[in-house]
C-alpha cells in the first residue's frame, strides 16, 4: 500500500510541476506592447523589399548611380533596388512615361506599365503594357542599366 502511495504521490507532483511550468510557459511566451508594436512596424517596413527585377548587383548599382545623379536618390549605391530606389525612378517615370499614380517606392503594375512603355520607346521592350514584369520587361530593363 505505501509503494502505490509513493507511486500516486510522485506522478501527481510530476503532473504538478509539469502543468505549473507549462502555464508559466504560456505566460513567458505571451506577446508584451512592446513586442506587439515591434509586429506592426514590421508590416509597415514590408514596401522597403528589395525588387531588382532581375537586374545583378552590378546593374542595380548603375541604375542607382543614374538615379542619384538625376532624379534625386539619396540611399546609398549597394546595388538593391528597394523603396527610396523605386521612387526616384517614378519620379523618372512620371516625366518620361506618363506615371499618375503615388511616388511609394512600391513597384505596383502601374510602375511595370509605366516602365514597359518606356523600355519599348527606348530599350526595345515588345511585350504587352500589363504590368507584369516578365521575361521580355526585365530583359529590357537590364539593357537600360548595362547602358548607364
Amino acid at each position: 500500500m505505501r509503494a502505490m502511495t509513493r507511486t500516486l504521490v510522485s506522478a501527481a507532483t510530476a503532473v504538478g510541476i509539469a502543468a505549473g511550468t507549462l502555464a508559466g510557459a504560456g505566460a513567458s511566451f505571451a506577446a508584451t506592447p512592446a513586442q506587439q508594436a515591434s509586429a506592426v512596424s514590421a508590416q509597415q517596413v514590408a514596401p522597403l523589399a528589395v525588387v531588382n527585377l532581375g537586374l545583378s548587383n552590378a546593374q542595380a548599382k548603375e541604375v542607382q548611380r543614374w538615379l542619384k545623379r538625376s532624379w534625386g536618390y539619396t540611399g546609398t549605391i549597394d546595388g538593391q533596388l528597394g523603396t527610396n530606389s523605386w521612387k526616384a525612378f517614378q519620379r523618372f517615370l512620371k516625366s518620361a512615361a506618363g506615371y499618375n499614380d503615388s511616388i511609394d517606392g512600391i513597384v505596383g503594375p502601374n510602375t511595370i506599365k509605366a516602365l514597359q512603355y518606356w523600355l519599348k520607346r527606348a530599350y526595345g521592350y515588345t511585350g504587352a503594357i500589363d504590368g507584369i514584369a516578365g521575361p521580355g520587361t526585365q530583359a529590357a530593363f537590364k539593357r537600360f542599366a548595362d547602358a548607364r
